[in-house]
């Protein structure tokens, strides 16, 4: 990867700011695998011994989150006043404040509109008689709701840029990953459609909102 980016900035090898990038570029790679106790670090195409490269230990995830804050700053310092410049223009933009706002609804708003619709069926299953189907169902439900929050972010984005069959794709792809099976019994796929249906909604009502806010198309 280090060599790969050597020969990707050489046309660039005589401003400072080109070395940085690659720099951070690499400070994130290896400061995420220490961070995350990686069993071994990526190779940087030569040999050689590099100290904390593997494993766990509370000196190793400080050494990963401290090569993650250095990458920080040198990025910060490469994209010089332009991140000044466009962070002051996001701060002060109505449009930014509109969807960011719309998002957040549609992400955590839309959150508690699918619990309180699947809350019947996660009842029904909790009074189940245990066995191997509750245990299943109940496994199948336990996932949902990190993966709820990443689906309504996603359709939100695609609604708000105007690419609503881009959405529908992310529709699919959940389809085709998480799609409850006979085994989980009918309750998972009740619990799957509800909730789905729920995220659906929130985030095609806020993105709708946010664009018609701003003078745009509803979709």
């Amino acid at each position: 990867m280090a060599l790969y980016g050597v020969y990707i900035i050489a046309p660039y090898a005589h401003e400072p700011r080109s070395w940085s990038a690659l720099a951070t570029a690499v400070l994130l790679v290896y400061g995420s695998a220490l961070l995350h106790g990686a069993a071994a670090m990526p190779s940087p195409g030569f040999s050689i011994t590099l100290p904390l490269t593997a494993g766990s230990s509370p000196a190793t995830k400080r050494a990963g989150a401290a090569l993650l804050v250095v990458a920080a700053l040198l990025s910060l310092w490469t994209a010089g006043g332009t991140t000044v410049t466009l962070g002051g223009d996001l701060l002060r933009s109505d449009r930014v404040a509109i969807f960011l706002s719309a998002l957040l609804l549609a992400v955590f708003g839309g959150g508690s509109l699918a619990k309180a619709a699947t809350d019947p069926v996660r009842a029904e299953v909790e009074s189940m008689q245990d066995g191997p189907e509750k245990t299943k169902a109940l496994d199948f439900m336990s996932g949902s709701k990190n993966i709820g929050l990443l689906e309504r972010g996603l359709l939100f984005a695609f609604i708000a840029a105007g690419q609503p069959e881009a959405a529908a794709l992310v529709l699919a792809a959940k389809s085709l990953a998480r799609v409850p099976t006979n085994d989980h019994g009918k309750h998972a796929s009740e619990y799957f459609l509800i909730g789905t249906l729920a995220s659906v909604i929130a985030s095609l009502a806020m993105g709708m909102a946010a664009r018609s806010a701003v003078g745009l198309p509803v979709l």
